[in-house]
């Protein structure tokens, strides 16, 4: 007879009783004598002495059970395979939530097990971490020690808070909303068959590759938001306080060239052009007219999405593409798009001009209605400071509810 763990703790992902067709609970008996599929019996079946075709009452047999320690005493297996699925899926650090999911165990238990026992376990440099050395890796010679830090702030969204980290999650180490935060929208439709046209398939990977290019934007604003310190807003504020008022004064002026450069290299930039305005004109029009350009490549995709179900039509496109250059956009086609059913006409008119997604446009307009009942009015400055995007689509979207009716001027 022998003792082994099991460790499912869902009994459907187990076969029935093979006498009573009754779902396993732990322990239950399997015969280790017939096979190849495991012929498994509750308790109450072995007891009476079950036997069906082949097998017999006498085979040896084995207890499933994963009531028994591992790694220490006072936590079974099935304790210590509830632990990892549970920081599997709330995620390392948040111990309350752990400690909730498991239910057997405390928030402080839960932490101290797992930080003896899966990370400043010493068994771990000589098995699982001893991996083979290469010529450019090196490895430690025994597991780092690891010190967990404070529980992170986190903010309530929509607070003042979370409004100066820019909707940054710490617990999550990312935001509450991406840039490009409907990116995808414009690929789920897409898919890619055999008997794909060459231009069809050539304009599906063109999209795809736009794709690419929105994401690898939001890892650089992620990295230059991090790189110089932007989260905590008050803080870098307060930095910029010790300068001189001439030298804040520039700082203010030139803080969009600190994605172009690192911090310590923005820094030398104002402190060597404190004195030269001229010539910092010249470099902002300059990124300026590259900041242009840039925008003018990602509306190119919305005019792919329009023609990529006909290729008649891509083929047309494409021709107008070369001959003139740059085309106008389009009207945002609504067709399918999540939110549409929810609109009137002059709404889904406005989201067409705009290029403005029904999700999104929803989003905004609630938000703007919840700022006006609770100013009593709203001016186009606090509008645009409520929902991050460009400008000219917040003004046109202002307008149109300040004549729908819909908000008043402050």
């Amino acid at each position: 007879m022998d003792r082994i763990a099991s460790f499912s703790d869902d009994p459907f992902d187990k076969p029935p009783c093979r006498g009573c067709s009754s779902h396993l609970t732990e322990p239950y008996i399997k015969c280790a004598e017939c096979g190849p599929s495991p012929f498994l019996l509750c308790l109450q079946c072995f007891t009476r002495g079950f036997e069906y075709k082949k097998h017999q009452s006498d085979h040896r047999y084995e207890i499933m059970t994963s009531d028994f320690p591992v790694l220490e005493p006072g936590w079974t297996a099935q304790e210590e395979m509830a632990l990892l699925e549970a920081v599997m899926d709330c995620g390392f650090g948040n111990w309350q939530d752990v400690a909730y999911q498991m239910r057997t165990k405390t928030k402080e238990e839960c932490e101290s097990h797992y930080m003896k026992n899966f990370i400043n376990n010493p068994l771990f440099s000589s098995t699982l971490l001893s991996l083979k050395k290469t010529k450019d890796s090196r490895f430690a010679e025994g597991a780092i020690p690891f010190k967990p830090c404070d529980d992170p702030p986190r903010p309530i969204f929509d607070s003042v808070l979370s409004r100066d980290m820019a909707g940054y999650m710490p617990a999550r180490a990312d935001f509450m909303e991406e840039f490009d935060n409907y990116a995808e929208w414009d690929l789920k439709d897409i898919d890619f068959v055999d008997d794909d046209s060459d231009i069809l398939h050539a304009l599906k990977l063109a999209v795809v590759d736009i794709y690419h290019s929105r994401l690898k934007e939001r890892q650089r604003r992620k990295k230059i938001i991090r790189d110089h310190g932007l989260i905590n807003l008050r803080k870098f504020q307060m930095l910029e306080r010790c300068y001189p008022k001439e030298v804040q004064e520039l700082y203010d002026a030139m803080r969009r060239f600190a994605r172009v450069v690192g911090p310590t290299e923005h820094d030398k930039f104002i402190e060597s052009h404190a004195g030269h305005p001229a010539l910092s004109a010249k470099v902002y029009e300059r990124v300026g007219r590259l900041r242009e350009e840039e925008r003018k490549k990602r509306t190119m995709l919305n005019d792919v999405l329009q023609y990529i179900q006909d290729g008649k039509a891509c083929q047309q496109w494409l021709m107008e593409l070369c001959t003139t250059g740059r085309r106008s956009a389009p009207p945002l086609n609504l067709t399918g798009l999540p939110g549409t059913e929810k609109l009137n006409e002059r709404e889904k008119e406005l989201c067409q001009v705009v290029r403005l997604v029904p999700g999104a446009y929803l989003e905004y307009k609630q938000a703007l209605l919840n700022e006006c009942r609770r100013q009593g009015g709203l001016r186009l400055a606090q509008a645009r400071a409520l929902i991050k995007i460009d400008v000219n689509k917040t003004r046109k979207i202002y307008d149109f509810l300040i004549k729908e009716g819909y908000i008043t001027k402050a």
